[in-house]
């Protein structure tokens, strides 16, 4: 039950009744009545003095009368200047209370028979999961829920980067530098074991990178081609890539086993499938840890040629041009973009065209006219070339296309040392919140041993983790703080956590004790704690179909814990076990079962789950 919109649409027909002229529900502003006023919800009355013609006092008096006799849940009003407060029957509690009791799926929606694909954490196998796909997987996983809940199918995709220059970094490094070292015989997860290959390549790299700037050679090249007044570290620095593909050694092997790939060499195919191998068990202990998974892994091995035939397409169509280079291009500055390339002078694709390519395959795989992009803020540009592509080539999918942009995301500044000195790993930042889980756990003299207490341990810690990285708006940047995500007292997934356990608390008493629950409907004197909570249950299936619209999970973490705010200031200021009457006692008891159902489904969307002990 929507309280509003039917507050909404009875205010409507109010006006059109008393003044003659048909208004949109949508139009009426409808608010929770402010703490110092009596009342439940108050409608604004100032848009329909024009048409009534009267002052906004006698407007209130006219609309509140008729509301009264002729709607279901009015009981009383009353004016204050422009604004109509309403105060609604007991009746209206009690029906809503039991709508969330009733209701195993309180807050979800029928099916809409239409399929979504979101993709989201699509890494490169050349290393460990890190901080920032933290974020992006949390934010796809949720998206996910939040959209099953408001009625759609949703298909989880990633898109893997297994190949190209990066990989063959780390597969030249275990190749020359390994000597028969595996994940097992290191005692490693596969993603960390292969990631150091990498971090070893770069090592190496750098190295010969310096002793080539002491050569002959290179102190020629800085002689004849460096700017006036450039010190040789600035050249150098500036000339790496460039050495890198036409001196350094360890550059031509890398190229060399690159195009010995993409030949098909049996060898250097081995090999690449072991390493890969070696990361994949690694990203799935890491996926399991975060709780999400997929419904299809793409590879760019597959698809990383896919797209020319789109490209094809949209030449004949004049959608592209060709350069005398025989280079593809677009011509995107009327929308204020610039000119951009689709196809290479040698014909081989850029990542837009490989883009191009898979948006159509998945549109084969699942029919699914909207696609949502959980990728960070840095690629905007590249999502709106993409989309405003596909929709000049006329793509049936086009128009429901969606980049989910996310800002960066940081550590307080020495909160944490990292594996390369740049970037922190997912597992690295899981265990800390784990460990600080684990102190505070201590600390309040909670159990920390047996399976139990670790499955606590372990709820409590992701919870914490998630819920303060979903918190913040996608859009905004933000900065995780693993010992602030624990806190009992703060906006945290734990304080959230807390308030259910507390009701779970409550609800084992009544099974002990036998509690009868049944003359909970007979209590009348509705305390403005209680209003409070019920209006908040009142608006959850509204937030979780904001969030929807909006792919903002946000919503649904700051209603969780406002709604456990409410329930914290509830329960400090009403006895809900030793209430004045048998009545109050049930009905509270009933509240706090309700909120606690809320509770859980709510964090449910965020992938969070609930201790049964804290």
């Amino acid at each position: 039950m929507n309280i509003v919109k039917i507050l909404q649409q009875d205010v409507a027909a109010a006006v059109e009744r008393l003044y003659g002229q048909a208004i949109s529900a949508e139009k009426v502003q409808i608010n929770a009545t402010l703490p110092e006023f009596t009342g439940d919800y108050t409608a604004v009355l100032f848009p329909f003095v024009k048409i009534a013609k009267k002052s906004p006092e006698v407007i209130g008096a006219e609309v509140g009368t008729w509301l009264q006799r002729e709607t279901a849940y009015v009981k009383n009003y009353n004016v204050i200047k422009g604004f109509l407060n309403l105060e609604l029957k007991e009746t209206f509690w009690h029906e809503q209370l039991q709508e969330v009791l009733s209701t195993p799926h309180y807050g979800r929606f029928p099916s809409r028979g239409e399929r979504i694909v979101i993709e989201y954490s699509s890494p490169n196998t050349n290393k460990p999961l890190h901080l920032g796909h933290i974020r992006n997987c949390l934010l796809g996983w949720s998206c996910s829920q939040i959209l099953e809940a408001v009625g759609y199918e949703v298909i989880k995709v990633q898109i893997i980067n297994d190949r190209g220059v990066a990989i063959c970094k780390s597969m030249l490094a275990w190749q020359k530098f390994g000597e028969g070292r595996t994940p097992q015989s290191e005692g490693m997860k596969g993603d960390h074991f292969v990631g150091d290959y990498y971090v070893l390549f770069e090592r190496k790299l750098q190295e010969e990178y310096e002793a080539w700037q002491q050569t002959p050679q290179a102190k020629a090249l800085y002689e004849t081609h460096h700017k006036p007044g450039q010190r040789e570290e600035e050249f150098f620095k500036d000339y790496k890539n460039r050495w890198f593909n036409e001196h350094s050694r360890l550059g031509a092997e890398v190229r060399e086993m690159l195009l010995r790939w993409e030949a098909g060499d049996p060898q250097t195919l081995a090999l690449w499938r072991q390493m890969n191998s070696w990361v994949y068990e690694g990203f799935e202990a890491t996926y399991a840890q975060l709780g999400v998974q997929f419904d299809k892994n793409y590879y760019e091995s597959d698809t990383y040629l896919l797209g020319k035939d789109i490209i094809e397409e949209g030449l004949q169509k004049g959608v592209f041009f060709r350069k005398a280079d025989g280079s593809v291009w677009i011509d995107l500055t009327d929308v204020g973009y610039d000119q951009k390339v689709v196809l290479r002078s040698d014909g081989t694709s850029v990542y837009i065209t490989q883009d191009l390519g898979t948006a159509r395959m998945r549109y084969r795989d699942f029919g699914c006219k909207r696609m949502v992009y959980v990728v960070a803020d840095e690629q905007n540009y590249h999502f709106a070339v993409l989309f405003e592509i596909l929709r000049r080539l006329g793509e049936p999918y086009a128009d429901g296309l969606y980049h989910l942009s996310y800002g960066l995301v940081e550590l307080p500044t020495g909160r944490m040392k990292t594996r390369e000195g740049t970037v922190v790993d997912a597992d690295d930042l899981i265990a800390e919140v784990m460990r600080l889980a684990r102190e505070q756990a201590a600390e309040r003299g909670s159990p920390t041993e047996g399976p139990e207490a670790e499955e606590n341990l372990r709820r409590v810690a992701m919870g914490a983790l998630k819920f303060f990285m979903i918190r913040v708006n996608p859009k905004r940047r933000m900065v995780f703080n693993p010992e602030e995500s624990v806190d009992l007292q703060g906006q945290t997934g734990p304080y959230i956590q807390y308030s259910w356990v507390r009701i779970h608390g409550l609800m084992q008493r009544v099974q002990q004790e036998g509690v009868d629950l049944s003359n909970a409907r007979c209590y009348t004197d509705f305390q403005s704690s209680e209003k409070e909570l019920l209006r908040a249950l009142c608006e959850y299936p509204s937030v979780v179909l904001t969030a929807a619209q909006e792919y903002d999970p946000s919503h649904v973490a700051n209603y969780s814990y406002q709604l456990a705010k409410t329930y914290h200031r509830f329960w400090h200021d009403l006895p809900i076990f030793s209430a004045p009457t048998p009545e109050a006692r049930a009905f509270r008891l009933q509240l706090s079962c309700a909120v606690a159902q809320v509770l859980e489904s709510a964090m449910r969307l965020l992938g969070i789950e609930m201790p049964t002990r804290m």
